[in-house]
């Protein structure tokens, strides 16, 4: 199946968000480090519509809404993870995070960051840090994702062809989910409990649906320069280039989590 596209000339590294207040999808122009490009942030409309959204933010690299529905943005620029008012004014709400990448809420509503560097931090309502977790230094960026038995998944690549999808337990335990991806980026979860990933399976490049028990893994969507998905509420499936976001209309609902 051929997805169409909905924008492109742009740059995320990371999965595009909708927002769940009004099924808008919002993606990244994030750049290369320290570039300062136009428009950083995109919003395509339900009836796609592409506006620009803001450029408050260098090197935009995780969306993510809350438990109250607002919507944050990690830098890996400055390591900060900023919330955006209704005004659109970005506001800096977690500091000091290394090269801030991945950005997810538990159940609960905590907020987790990861540093590419090798740490994952866990935020407080306040904006209050902590380190919770320790991984190996990734080569681009952590991808975080909680899945629906309530731990949080993790992807990083590094210099190997063989990466593995990593699962922490709710006191930071890791354990290998899944092992023998090439450079495993984007993550998100559909309501039977599969685990979607874009990376590389045995050489073929695209998303990857991984199997609740981490079984079996088999490529359902191909696509070169994949980085992330996310899903829409009428079953769509969006996947992110590194220069393009497509949608496809597989029939996929993701979790709330998501």
């Amino acid at each position: 199946m051929i997805g169409r596209k909905l924008v492109g000339e742009v740059h995320p590294v990371a999965n595009p968000a909708f927002d769940p207040r009004d099924g808008s999808l919002y993606v990244t122009r994030s750049g290369t480090r320290g570039e300062n490009v136009p428009v950083s942030i995109f919003r395509i409309t339900r009836d796609g519509i592409v506006e620009d959204f803001s450029s408050d933010v260098m090197n935009p690299t995780s969306i993510a809404f809350g438990r109250t529905e607002r919507m944050f943005v990690t830098s890996r620029f400055d390591g900060t993870v900023y919330r955006v008012t209704a005004e659109r004014q970005f506001v800096a709400f977690a500091a000091d995070l290394g090269v801030a990448t991945g950005l997810a809420f538990n159940r609960s509503g905590e907020m987790f960051v990861g540093d590419r560097s090798g740490t994952i931090f866990k935020i407080n309502e306040i904006g209050e840090a902590k380190p919770w977790a320790q991984h190996e230094p990734s080569v681009s960026a952590y991808h975080l994702a909680f899945g629906p038995d309530g731990f949080l998944y993790v992807s990083g690549p590094t210099v190997s062809s063989f990466d593995s999808i990593t699962r922490f337990d709710e006191d930071g335990n890791a354990s290998t989910f899944y092992q023998g991806l090439g450079r495993p980026q984007g993550l998100a979860f559909d309501r039977a409990g599969n685990l979607y990933v874009a990376a590389s399976l045995r050489g073929r490049r695209g998303i990857v649906r991984i199997s609740p028990d981490g079984l079996d893994a088999q490529l359902v969507v191909s696509g070169m320069n994949v980085v992330g998905l996310a899903f829409g509420s009428l079953g769509e499936m969006i996947v992110a280039t590194n220069e393009a976001v497509y949608t496809i209309p597989l029939g996929i609902h993701g979790t709330l989590l998501d």
